[in-house]
């Protein structure tokens, strides 16, 4: 039986990604943030201590734009904690298992804005653009213990992160897709099942899902 855990779980993606991954060789946990606080070390090397982790996605996210200036340390920190921070804590967690077992898969989900950050911004784009890093660093080390390490930027989708965005900043968006269109969150879980399934050999590499080019 194998075993995946995605953080982030309660979300749209999360969710879809479960839905995507469910059959009957699989043991899908998506632990709410009340039973795995991904910023707490000491609760995620508990989780973790106590799962065999085959896949390991790492969806959890949050956002608060506004710019440098005007951005608290604290606001600063939250942003951080949970989106790499949260990654990273999980990942150490999980990667002594799959050195036993000389296997396992780490998909981390970055963001467009890691390469291409918007205006005010900055917290949450810094936290995405940490986790291309981290996701090279960690394929080059592992390969040899015969686990991939790969990140998906997912691009815009309907989800509780995105229903505030007013729809004139929706629609100047969906201008910059050269097929005029967004991703749903459906189609992203299909790719991350087809990721881990149908593409065995692949590590190191950074996907993006949807049509912007800069």
């Amino acid at each position: 039986m194998n075993q995946a855990v995605i953080t982030g779980a309660g979300g749209a993606l999360g969710n879809a990604i479960a839905a995507a991954l469910k059959s009957p060789d699989w043991e899908i946990f998506g632990p709410p943030s009340a039973d795995l606080d991904v910023c707490d070390q000491t609760v995620v090397q508990r989780y973790f201590a106590r799962q065999s982790v085959d896949l390991l996605v790492c969806a959890a996210g949050t956002t608060c734009d506004m710019p440098l200036a005007r951005l608290t340390e604290s606001a600063w920190d939250e942003v951080f904690d949970v989106n790499f921070k949260g990654a990273l804590n999980c990942a150490r967690a999980a990667l002594p298992r799959m050195v036993e077992r000389r296997s396992g898969h780490i998909i981390f989900i970055s963001s467009f804005s890691a390469l291409h950050p918007p205006v005010g911004q900055v917290a949450y784009a810094t936290a995405k653009a940490a986790l291309l890093g981290l996701t090279k660093d960690l394929a080059r080390s592992h390969g040899c213990d015969g686990i991939r390490v790969n990140v998906i930027l997912p691009g815009f989708f309907k989800s509780r992160m995105t229903a505030s965005v007013t729809a004139q900043r929706r629609e100047a968006i969906r201008a910059a897709h050269l097929l005029g269109r967004f991703n749903r969150a459906h189609e992203v879980a299909k790719f991350v099942r087809h990721l881990h399934h149908d593409l065995p050999h692949t590590s190191g590499q950074v996907f993006q899902l949807d049509s912007r080019i800069s």
